[in-house]
């Protein structure tokens, strides 16, 4: 269980964020922060990495690790798609 409210968690990975952002710079990409919810945090791709073969690594191994490592080992990062951002409860 994480031991912070997912209010607590906003200001963090915000920062987490905006530390991985230059690298999907590099090919093109970016990444929005929508919100943390129930510890989840969603995002959504941008740029090139809408539709990249490699985004589910991206996310995984990229964002989802560096949240992992910076802030609390059971974060997990959802990826929500164009035009779903008012939706995430259905993700």
């Amino acid at each position: 269980m994480i031991p912070f409210s997912d209010e607590e968690l906003l200001e963090p990975v915000k920062t987490v964020i905006d530390k991985v952002r230059p690298s999907l710079a590099l090919d093109g990409g970016d990444i929005d922060f929508i919100t943390v919810k129930n510890s989840k945090v969603y995002v959504q791709l941008k740029g090139a990495c809408i539709g990249c073969a490699s985004s589910g690594s991206t996310l995984k191994y990229g964002v989802e690790r560096q949240l992992r490592m910076d802030i609390h080992p059971e974060l997990c990062v959802v990826n929500v798609p164009v035009g779903m951002e008012n939706d995430i409860d259905n993700l």
